[in-house]
């Protein structure tokens, strides 16, 4: 038989019970559930040029974000394709358009256009020569021209170019080059970074760069468009049309984005992030 006493304390430690039970999830929704603070990790890798634009948004995304880890590498944009198509990594970047052989191992990636680009010719800034038609671009790099004496300069030409694996030699090769092949004496780096730190420090070297890539360390080289105008590669002219060799920028997901993807690319997309392209030496979009 229960007593008097005993059902007073039996219904003190329900009470006791269900206020801890309330108070607990008053703290949950005010600091956060265990889910909610967990670490979230997105993996992009691709292109150099793309790069500076997405690891300074990760930066920034990743400030407003404390439970986001984004980490960005660069190793061209046939790595950033295939690595998207096969899922080692949730966003490639590339500097160019996905090949139809791509397309065809990788029919569910899709792409996201981020910003405008332009291809620098640039040399060294002791380099006399500052003015070069596409078609001279041309005979340079396919070796037919190999003094800067042709045009009005001194010494041999040194040819720096990409690797196989990038989007700006992809770029370069159909709508510079016309599809000829390269000089067999081009110095081939595998970054924009390294194309430019290579021309910074020779000065017969000539080099070609995303436009993020053009610092007072290099000159960029005046190309000549179809009205017959030599057009530097600056930002505004590659607004207005004006400079000839230029190109838009992707990031590519296997099928359409979804959560922290969706979430960071609408990022970049925003005005907020497309302040960080414009900030990186890039063309935003509209």
């Amino acid at each position: 038989m229960i007593n008097t006493n005993d059902k007073k304390i039996r219904k003190l430690m329900l009470v006791t019970i269900a206020t801890t039970v309330i108070l607990v999830g008053i703290l949950s929704g005010c600091t956060g559930t265990e889910d909610n603070n967990e670490i979230q990790t997105l993996i992009i890798d691709g292109s150099t040029t793309v790069f500076p634009i997405v690891q300074a948004a990760a930066e920034r995304y990743m400030d407003q974000h404390a439970n986001v880890d984004i980490q960005v590498t660069g190793t061209g944009s046939s790595n950033g394709i295939s690595g998207a198509g096969s899922g080692k990594t949730d966003i490639g970047m590339a500097s160019r358009e996905i090949k139809a052989s791509e397309l065809e191992t990788y029919p569910d990636l899709i792409n996201t256009t981020i910003a405008i680009d332009c291809i620098a010719i640039i040399v060294n800034p002791i380099n006399p020569v500052s003015d070069l038609s596409i078609s001279q671009v041309k005979g340079i790099y396919n070796g037919a021209i190999t003094s800067w004496s042709e045009f009005g300069g001194s010494g041999d030409i040194v040819l720096v170019g990409r690797d196989s694996a990038s989007g700006t030699r992809e770029y370069f090769y159909e709508h510079v080059m016309g599809k000829e092949n390269f000089s067999s004496s081009m110095l081939e780096k595998n970054s924009n970074g390294l194309v430019h730190d290579t021309v910074a420090v020779n000065q017969y070297a000539i080099g070609y760069v995303g436009l993020g890539y053009v610092t007072s360390e290099v000159k960029g080289i005046n190309l000549q468009n179809t009205k017959g105008d030599y057009i530097a590669p600056t930002l505004q002219n590659v607004k207005d049309g004006s400079y000839p060799v230029w190109r838009y920028l992707y990031l590519y997901t296997k099928v359409s984005p979804t959560g922290l993807a969706e979430q960071f690319i609408d990022f970049i997309l925003s005005g907020e992030g497309q302040e960080v392209v414009q900030d990186e030496g890039f063309v935003p979009l509209g």
